[in-house]
């Protein structure tokens, strides 16, 4: 068996918190994140669907899931980065999200790549 990574994806995120679109009084604190999905393997691959868990600060647990990111499900070839921006609310001042792309890779192959949890901070709050 040859160790060639035929289906590896690499995800890094960066989140920005959005006071424009907040209202802390309201507890409503909105965030940015930009992912950037690098297919780093050697067959071209198809993000299909994901799965986010999306929990506050006070422990409140929500789930999303849906087909594609954005309204696109990305062909990523070898060597490519698929990058995007999305958003979500929380009612704290912290929290975090983590889950996962569901892909379909060109030989038919299907596969689930992890999005490592990261965080949700007003700036303030974690540092």
């Amino acid at each position: 068996m040859n160790n060639e990574k035929k289906y590896d994806i690499n995800i890094l995120v960066r989140t920005t918190y959005l006071p424009e679109q907040s209202d802390e009084e309201a507890d409503r604190h909105v965030f940015s994140y930009t992912i950037s999905i690098s297919n780093t393997g050697n067959v071209a691959s198809q993000l299909i669907s994901r799965h986010w868990i999306i929990t506050s600060g006070d422990g409140n647990i929500h789930e999303v899931r849906g087909l594609g990111v954005v309204g696109e499900q990305p062909l990523i070839k070898p060597g490519d980065t698929f990058e995007y921006t999305s958003g979500t609310t929380i009612p704290s001042l912290a929290g975090t999200m983590k889950g996962s792309y569901q892909m379909v890779a060109e030989d038919g192959f299907h596969f689930t790549v992890d999005i490592p949890e990261f965080i949700l901070s007003v700036p303030r709050v974690l540092h």
